[in-house]
């Protein structure tokens, strides 16, 4: 390890253990978080540095994700030296999105100088075209190259997300040319397992793992020890294909290939973890209708992705509805509220689940913390009220056409209390789990739905009653 690495790890464990800035379950504390935001306030960018340099680039990412956008923009030009490529790439989408276009292009493209190509992809992937113009013209011609090329593979797929950072070697070198290559040559990347064998086309032949070379006399010949069997990944492969084929085959890394099967990147296992645990929460978040499931997702973006879900579920309330219909005549006056009544509780209930995934998922990537819930709980009120008052007018024009325009005002009111009390419960019942230590994704959607359910039926008939619609 280089010695100003292990001076970085040094100088962050005593700092963990100082106990200033963390806490118990290791996030940064509420007191810390307010100080930094102090110092901002009073202008005081000297304080700001000396509170966050001793943090680690993961640390200050944390850090930045926990404070409002505008206090974001005014510590990164308090710390703009502490604001490196690790810092950047440990940061959510959204909240390096919105750091990324408040940074000049000569800063970003600085950055993305630091980082390997993959992480300077995903850095400036989703800026609008002309952003990344003007990124990519300030950096190296190489660089630029690199990235241009990766660019131009569709999303999501091996050549877009492959590292270029690679060793690879002629297949006529022996142990002892392969370590003299390694040691004369500074300008090739310092972290790598393995090393790739290639014959004259740039055809990967097979792979050297780093302890079979120390482990070798420097006379054998490579392909006396290499490994011949390598799971080849086509540059166009989906990225969930690709981690399939690293989950079956216990891969550490694997070798990318062009149309031609020449070697044109590798893909290691810490890029796979990112892979498979997006696959898994887009899964989970497409079952919730939540979208992203993001608490730093823009609101009108939130208020989209949900609402789309809480109108169709609206269809799918009608059907149950409907069939209670089908005994009207033995419910005599309440009919019409026995026929509405599962479409309230229903789409309380359906807007519920979508919060309390998004917290589900906050808390389990450290998120949502006692610094920001309260910041969250009131963007969710929010997001909760737009959706009611959508739902609410479609409901209430149909049950107008349908019954009385009385009728239609009960329930388009019981629809936006139903909703926002949801959208309360959806945050605080897996917080409060959280806090009492307890898996808020095992036991919040029992209560969460009782709370809905309950709400909803209160909420439509209590309003119900004190209109007068029924005695």
């Amino acid at each position: 390890m280089a010695e100003n690495d292990l001076e970085e790890l040094e100088a962050d464990a005593a700092a963990r253990e100082d106990g200033a800035e963390f806490d118990e379950d290791d996030r940064l504390k509420p007191e810390f978080v307010d100080s930094v935001r102090d110092a901002l306030e009073e202008e005081d960018e000297a304080r700001a540095y000396e509170l966050v340099e001793p943090l680690h680039p993961a640390d200050i990412a944390d850090l930045l994700e926990l404070l409002q956008p505008d206090e974001r923009r005014a510590l990164a030009a308090a710390i703009s030296d502490l604001m490196t490529g690790e810092v950047i790439s440990e940061l959510n989408d959204y909240v390096r999105e919105d750091m990324v276009e408040a940074l000049p292009a000569s800063v970003i493209a600085e950055i993305a100088e630091q980082l390997d190509t993959d992480d300077a992809v995903q850095l400036i992937e989703d800026l609008d075209e002309p952003d990344q113009k003007a990124i990519l013209a300030e950096m190296d011609a190489e660089e630029r190259a690199a990235i241009e090329n990766a660019l131009s593979y569709p999303e999501e797929t091996a050549g877009r997300l492959m590292q270029r950072e690679l060793v690879a070697v002629p297949e006529n070198m022996t142990v002892g040319d392969l370590i003299d290559y390694l040691r004369d040559n500074d300008d090739m990347t310092t972290e790598f397992w393995e090393v790739f064998i290639v014959d004259h086309r740039h055809h990967p032949v097979g792979t050297c793992q780093l302890s079979w070379i120390l482990r070798t006399p420097r006379h054998i010949p490579l392909i006396d020890v290499m490994k011949r069997d390598q799971t080849l990944i086509p540059v166009t492969m989906d990225q969930e294909e690709v981690a399939l084929r690293f989950q079956r085959y216990a891969l550490i890394s694997a070798a990318v290939v062009d149309e031609d099967g020449r070697l044109v990147g590798q893909l290691t296992v810490d890029d796979i973890v990112h892979i498979i645990q997006e696959e898994a929460e887009e899964d989970v978040m497409l079952l919730s209708g939540a979208g992203d499931g993001d608490i730093n997702e823009p609101l009108a973006e939130a208020y989209s992705a949900r609402v789309r879900w809480l109108i169709a579920n609206l269809g799918t309330a009608v059907v149950a509805s409907a069939i209670i219909a089908m005994f009207g005549a033995a419910i005599e006056q309440l009919v019409a509220l026995a026929v509405l009544m599962p479409i309230v509780a229903s789409i309380g209930g359906n807007a519920g689940t979508q919060t309390m995934a998004v917290t589900v998922r906050a808390i389990a990537m450290n998120q949502l913390t006692r610094s920001n819930t309260g910041r969250i709980v009131w963007r969710e009120m929010k997001v909760a009220l737009m959706n009611g008052a959508t739902v609410a007018v479609l409901i209430g024009l149909a049950t107008t056409l349908i019954f009385t325009p009385q009728l239609g005002g009960v329930i388009a009111a019981a629809m936006v209390i139903n909703i926002i009390v949801s959208g309360m419960a959806g945050v605080l019942v897996p917080v409060a789990f959280d806090r009492l230590d307890q898996d808020p994704a095992v036991a919040s959607s029992v209560f969460v739905t009782m709370i809905t359910d309950s709400m909803g039926f209160f909420a439509f008939l209590g309003l119900a009653v004190a209109v007068g619609l029924v005695g």
